[in-house]
Formats: structure tokens, C-alpha cells, sequence
């Protein structure tokens, strides 16, 4: 089919080099765009059909290179990159910001009494929940009773953990219990992304050459993934539950606050927000989307496998998920 765009633009791979930080941190301020949380359905559709086409060698006549990368940008917001499959709405990475900024916010706005504290550290949970599974590695499906599991366990880590820090904070200075959610979420990252991920941890994820040709199934890559992603998650809820805090302590002190405290909660959740738009991106960035490790660090038996079907191989890649 003519047209004036080539067909040799790589994108199977992100638009910048995924080897340095500032690569990775483009790509994903492209991937955790808020605002492609409101494309509509009709949008994503014609964003799917341009990228397979174009990996089909068919190009929509008159489509541009931006336009062809803007497409896979919008794609990759809302299909998962191993199945394929349109991931529900809030697990997608664009919905990151808009409902952490909510969640965060009224985590640390309501953090005084202990109804608020079990119901803000559940609904964190659920929507962490949500967002593990959606953008979990590989395509093997977990059964209910995994999902279950993780879901009990890790909410009642955050629950448990909220709740003991915030007995111990009641003898130390008022700006200790800001810091309690924090706390109770960077544990319950610990927990839940595992826990969610579980299944990978005992059969493994896919791992492929180069080339992108699949060499087997790997839980030694699995693990080093899932601790990747727990580091990443932990990082984004640094600045966002550790800045406010600080600040709306001081803020809190001065007049227009003590008239007006019903405006405590957007203040925080505005600050959350402000925090977020540039702390998810930067963290998912912390390190490649497409992952590696050496050969010699895989399974025995994975690696004789290696060894007879692919023995040029050294290095094996995988997506360690979001």
C-alpha cells in the first residue's frame, strides 16, 4: 500500500530510549497522561486499529509519524501489552494521578479518628487492588480465590498497620500521625503487589530473546520484577503522602484555615495532586518497562532449555509490569 510513511518505525518499543532515565520518563509521562483517562471508547478503538494495522504493514493514507506515535500512546494507555485485552478504566496508569490525588488526599486529610483511618486505608486497597491486577506481567489469568487472597491480606496489612502507628504516634508530636498512611501504604505495597502478583511468583513470566521470540517461563524473573514495581509504587507515595503533610501543618496554623477548615481537604488533595503529576511518571521510570536479566540468573532448567533451543542467547527480556 503507498504511502509517505515508512514502515520501518520500531513500535513495538517506546518512542525514546528506554536505556537512560530521561528516556524512560518521557515515555511514561506519555503513558500516565490524566487526560487519556477521558478518551472516549471511539478514540481508543481508532488508536487500536491504526498500531495493529500498522504492525500488519497497512498504513492509514496521509497518517503522520506523530500522529502514528500518538496512536500508540493512546493505545498503550488502555490495552495491556502482553493479552491485548482494553484494561478496565480506574486499573489503567492514566487513571494513576486522578485517583491517587483523591485517595491520597482524604487518606491524610482523615487520618485523626479510627473509622476513617480502616475506611480510606480499604478503599486505597481496592483500587491498589485493581490497579495490580490490571497491570500485571505475562497472560496467565489468576483465579478468585488468588485475587481474594491478595486482596484480604493486603488490606488488612495497611488496616493493621495504620492502626498501631497510630496508636504509637498519639505520645509523639502531632506531625508524626500525618506520616501514619504513608507508613500503612508503603507496608501494604509490601503485601499487596506480591500477594496480587502471586501466581507469576510460582509459575513465572514469560521471557523472550532480543527478538522478542519466547524462550520459556521465569519465577527468578518474576521476583526481580515484583520487587521492582514495589520499589517504584513506594517512591511515587514519597512526595505525595511525605510534602503535604509538612505543608498543611503550617498552613493549618494560619488564619484562613482555622475560618475556613472545610477547605483543608482539596487544599490536600490539590497539593496530592500537584506531587503526583510528576512523582508516577518519574518512579515507573526508575527502571525499563522491558526488563532483563542474565541467563545464568533464570532457573536451571530453564537455562539448559536456553542453552539447546536459543544457545546465542545471553540475556533474556520481559515486561515487569506496572
Amino acid at each position: 500500500m503507498s504511502s509517505d510513511l515508512s514502515l520501518n518505525i520500531n513500535i513495538k518499543e517506546p518512542r525514546w530510549d528506554q536505556g537512560t532515565f530521561m528516556g524512560r520518563a518521557q515515555h511514561f509521562f506519555m503513558v500516565t497522561d490524566p487526560r487519556n483517562v477521558l478518551l472516549s471508547s471511539e478514540t481508543l478503538e481508532e488508536a487500536r486499529v491504526i498500531v495493529e494495522n500498522y504492525r500488519a504493514g497497512v498504513v492509514k493514507p496521509g497518517l503522520t509519524e506523530d500522529e502514528l506515535w500518538r496512536a500508540k500512546y493512546v493505545y498503550d494507555s488502555a490495552f495491556h501489552p502482553d493479552t491485548g485485552e482494553k484494561m478496565f478504566v480506574i486499573g489503567r496508569m492514566s487513571a494513576q494521578v486522578p485517583m491517587n490525588m483523591t485517595i491520597t488526599g482524604c487518606m491524610l486529610t482523615f487520618y485523626r479518628t479510627t473509622p476513617a483511618v480502616v475506611f480510606w486505608q480499604w478503599v486505597n486497597q481496592s483500587f491498589n487492588a485493581v490497579v495490580n491486577y490490571t497491570n500485571r506481567s505475562g497472560d496467565a489469568p489468576l483465579t478468585l480465590n488468588q485475587l481474594g487472597a491478595a486482596y484480604v491480606s493486603a488490606t488488612s496489612g495497611a488496616v493493621v498497620t495504620a492502626l498501631g502507628l497510630k496508636s504509637l504516634a498519639k505520645r509523639l508530636p502531632p506531625i508524626v500521625s500525618r506520616f501514619v498512611p504513608f507508613a500503612a501504604v508503603a507496608a501494604a505495597n509490601c503485601i499487596n503487589i506480591p500477594f496480587m502478583r502471586q501466581r507469576e511468583l510460582k509459575y513465572g513470566i514469560p521471557v523472550m530473546d532480543e527478538n522478542g521470540n519466547r524462550l520459556g517461563e521465569s519465577a527468578n524473573a518474576a521476583k526481580q520484577a515484583i520487587a521492582q514495581v514495589v520499589v517504584s509504587r513506594i517512591g511515587m507515595a514519597v512526595p505525595a503522602m511525605a510534602i503535604p503533610p509538612v505543608i498543611m501543618n503550617a498552613l493549618e496554623k494560619r488564619a484562613f484555615l482555622k475560618r475556613f477548615p472545610i477547605l483543608n481537604a482539596p487544599v490536600q488533595v490539590g497539593l496530592v495532586g500537584l506531587c503526583l503529576v510528576f512523582a508516577t511518571p518519574l518512579c515507573c521510570a526508575l527502571f525499563p518497562q522491558k526488563s532483563s536479566m542474565s541467563v545464568s540468573g533464570l532457573e536451571a532448567d530453564l537455562q539448559e532449555q536456553i542453552r539447546q533451543t536459543s544457545p546465542q542467547t545471553t540475556t533474556v527480556y520481559f515486561n515487569k509490569g506496572l
